[in-house]
């Protein structure tokens, strides 16, 4: 027999709070059971993989509405949508880490000019942000 829990158990076993259920039961990521007569809604070990599920591609980038896609997938196509989906966030990845490295090489630029000069008048930080 599935082992029933109530919402907080769910939270726990999902590592997250309770309020994050209720949001993604508000926005469509996870049904909320329906209210039996002793007033606890239950929930088991498929709401919990659920909510992992979600947690995990979250880590990995995607938006909640592209996890509502991805758990929407079923069938043949799905893996080679999934694939689409996936080669999409790693461009976007690589995007973010082209521009990071950008702001890195920027900075530790600034940071030298700070370390190497003795500014006369004010500091070469504030001077190059305020440069063209």
């Amino acid at each position: 027999m599935t082992e029933k829990m109530t919402i907080s158990r769910l939270a726990s076993a999902a590592d997250v709070n309770v309020e994050t259920v209720r949001f993604y039961q508000r926005t469509g990521l996870i049904d909320e059971p329906a209210r039996p007569y002793s007033g606890y809604r239950t929930y088991g070990g498929d709401d919990v993989r659920r909510i992992r599920f979600i947690k995990r591609a979250q880590r990995l980038g995607f938006t909640l509405d592209e996890i509502a896609s991805l758990l929407k997938l079923e069938g043949s196509q799905t893996c080679a949508a999934t694939r689409d989906l996936a080669a999409r966030k790693l461009a976007m990845v690589e995007a973010k880490l082209k521009d990071l490295l950008a702001i890195k090489t920027a900075l530790a630029m600034m940071v030298s000019h700070c370390d190497s000069e003795h500014p006369s008048v004010g500091c070469p930080i504030i001077q190059a942000l305020l440069d063209d």
